[in-house]
């Protein structure tokens, strides 16, 4: 449903939004820092930047940081290369669909912490297992994406570029990919917040350094106000990539009508 342009809500700027929404967070997690069941899990802004500044002042923050984001990047990027291919692959030939699709669909119904145990027994502990265990969460989500993206483009399209004598490499590169385009964005998007979320499975592989290695090492110490901090930079971390891929799909699909 369309919003309604004169509404008064339409008529407050954007940053407005913002700046409202981020101190109705701050009156909920500051509710949540007093609140005698939720005060240790949630210590209050100061505190939990205290605690991030210390594993800053431990050398461990930076290195922490560093290893989880190439991970995360080299497991999207495998996953993303091996997904397009295969997407593409099931959605053009009946036999590749009817081999793989049923596999997939039953893959990635399982969460990556039940494989994870077999990906250490395979690639052994370290950084080789963290990357497995994203691409494949990455790989299973984009593909689907994808594969619906090509599935889905209008058959007249097609029939009409067969008329005129298009081969199949034509019709691929002049017709496919750009109606697809828009469907390779989200499966990124989605790819990408796949990666983040997949990350404290990846990390269980044995890692000695990492975002999610250095949550659960907290969560056994009960040292709260660090954890929670890491739990926020990984939060960031999501909405950063979110908008350089929207940013980069807004250029690359500007001709795509879209709903505000």
């Amino acid at each position: 449903m369309r919003n309604n342009k004169n509404s008064w809500a339409n008529k407050i700027p954007g940053w407005v939004w913002v700046i409202i929404s981020f101190l109705a967070a701050m009156l909920v997690w500051y509710i949540l820092s007093v609140l005698p069941k939720t005060d240790r899990a949630f210590p209050f802004a100061p505190v939990t930047i205290e605690g991030l500044l210390t594993m800053v002042d431990r050398g461990v923050f930076w290195t922490d940081l560093s290893s989880s984001l190439i991970s995360v990047i080299s497991g999207f990027a495998l996953g993303f290369v091996i997904a397009l291919p295969v997407a593409i692959l099931m959605a053009w030939y009946l036999p590749v669909r009817n081999i793989i699709n049923p596999w997939i669909q039953f893959i990635r119904n399982i969460p990556p912490l039940a494989y994870v145990p077999l990906i250490v027994i395979c690639a052994g502990v370290g950084r080789p297992a963290q990357v497995t265990t994203i691409t494949i969460a990455c790989f299973l989500t984009m593909c689907v994406t994808i594969y619906q993206g090509v599935i889905n483009i209008d058959e007249t399209l097609i029939k009409a570029a067969r008329v005129l004598g298009a081969k199949d490499r034509d019709i691929f590169v002049r017709v496919v990919a750009p109606a697809t385009l828009p469907f390779i964005m989200t499966a990124i998007r989605l790819g990408a917040s796949v990666a983040l979320t997949t990350l404290i499975a990846a990390e269980s592989t044995g890692a000695i350094a990492g975002l999610g290695m250095r949550i659960r090492a907290l969560n056994n110490t009960f040292d709260s106000a660090p954890m929670l901090a890491y739990v926020i930079i990984i939060g960031i971390i999501g909405i950063l990539i979110e908008k350089i891929i929207r940013f980069l799909e807004k250029k690359l699909t500007g001709w795509q009508e879209t709903i505000n």
